[in-house]
């Protein structure tokens, strides 16, 4: 047996020269590269969530001034011009395109937030027909070849974690019927590929009563009604784990759109008529939307991840979220809930500009 004490003093010793190196790097960046001054151009309908969220890193973004579509084209292609970083969020395509070729034009770095024929363009196949370009969006989802690898990773990994996990999900279930005597699982109606209805299934985290008046409420910030057990469990994702047995029925996959309940997809609906989309693949026990996002992240933006997601499938991305997965089962962010006590998510108007 080799002696302990030299690895721990070698890992020491690794720690703190990471520690050191990461300080002064970030030091020597924040100092001589400076973020750029850049200009901010908002459509009608852009709220400012995007801004606070660029100028909580300001290390890596100075928005130095902001101009809206209202103000005309002309003052907007006049700022233009003292700036060498755009920003470009919520404008209508008719208006963004002349922007985008003038700032191609004059070799301006651009930033904008995608609308969702973007996200269908950028998993489109490039062709040609001898000599014109094309683009060919197939529009239909996975493949069938590459839905049947998913199901039997799926098939396999949650068969394997069922097996490994049995033991602490079963002490799990005795501390949720001897908290208060209720139910282990929760079910609930949520919708999957196709817009097929299934019964998901989790761990009790909420109070019996939690909703008595029948109405749809996303868990908010310290909600009343999640009892102190399912505190811990939501906070470390715990509660989720009874979802692999939804896995192994085919309801849902590893990785795919988070299941939305029926009643609330149809709120989002209402205004984002593209949320469906969703719904062209199985619902997953994890997702883009879930690793790149936050639980109170717009369902514009979910939508515009998980439409990623679907565009842009491999087997690899998979194995990339499901990784990244673990990395954020104990990140607050991820779990804590809406900031208010609204029936959904909707806290933000969505983009309401052309698509």
């Amino acid at each position: 047996m080799l002696p302990l004490w030299p690895l721990v003093e070698v890992i020491g010793l690794q720690f703190l020269f990471v520690m050191i190196w990461s300080i002064l790097s970030k030091l020597i960046y924040t100092k001589y590269f400076r973020p750029t001054k850049m200009l901010m151009i908002l459509g009608e309908n852009e709220t400012s969530h995007l801004r606070k969220k660029m100028q909580g890193n300001h290390d890596s973004f100075d928005i130095h001034e902001s101009v809206r579509l209202s103000q005309g084209m002309d003052v907007i292609l006049e700022s233009l011009k003292h700036y060498s970083d755009v920003i470009i969020s919520d404008v209508p395509s008719e208006y963004r395109n002349k922007i985008l070729k003038e700032c191609y034009k004059e070799s301006k770095r651009v930033f904008m937030t995608p609308k969702i024929s973007d996200i269908i363009i950028r998993g489109s196949l490039n062709i040609h027909l001898f000599d014109t370009p094309l683009l060919l969006a197939n529009n239909r989802g996975l493949k069938l070849e590459q839905r049947f690898f998913k199901r039997v990773f799926d098939v396999f990994v949650s068969l394997i974690a069922l097996i490994i996990l049995f033991i602490p999900l079963v002490l799990i279930s005795l501390l949720i019927k001897l908290h208060d005597g209720g139910p282990v699982f929760y079910t609930q109606e949520r919708l999957t590929r196709g817009g097929k209805i299934f019964h998901i299934i989790k761990f009790r985290s909420m109070r019996v009563d939690s909703e008595a008046d029948q109405v749809a409420r996303l868990a908010s910030l310290n909600d009343h009604r999640i009892t102190p057990l399912g505190k811990i469990l939501r906070a470390t994702h715990v509660d989720e784990l009874p979802q692999l047995i939804n896995i192994l029925k085919g309801d849902m996959s590893l990785v795919g759109p988070r299941p939305e309940r029926p009643d609330i997809a149809k709120i989002y609906e209402e205004s984002i008529p593209e949320f469906s989309y969703r719904l062209k693949v199985k619902a997953g026990l994890s997702g883009y939307a879930q690793v790149f996002g936050q639980y109170n992240t717009t369902p514009s933006d979910k939508l515009k991840l998980d439409l990623f997601y679907i565009e842009n499938y491999s087997f690899v991305r998979d194995l990339h979220i499901i990784l990244l997965t673990v990395k954020i089962m104990f990140m607050k962010e991820k779990s804590e809930g809406i900031t208010h006590d609204g029936v959904s998510a909707l806290v933000t108007p969505p983009e309401q500009s052309k698509s």
